[in-house]
């Protein structure tokens, strides 16, 4: 889940560098790619995994 967001983060920084949109500091695009890395750091390191992904196993 968080790389899904990752990747949407990625796309609106991406469509703000694009486009050329002027906004404040807050709302950059580095800003967003920046967030953007942040949450695909934690997709990478296992965070926001379920339950199912830390060895149970379903084997009966």
């Amino acid at each position: 889940m968080l790389g899904i967001a990752a990747a949407v983060l990625f796309f609106i920084a991406f469509l703000i560098n694009a486009a050329h949109i002027a906004t404040n500091d807050v709302l950059s695009s580095t800003n967003f790619m920046l967030i953007g890395l942040a949450l695909l750091a934690l997709h990478v390191a296992g965070v926001g995994n379920g339950w199912a992904a830390r060895g149970r196993s379903r084997r009966r």
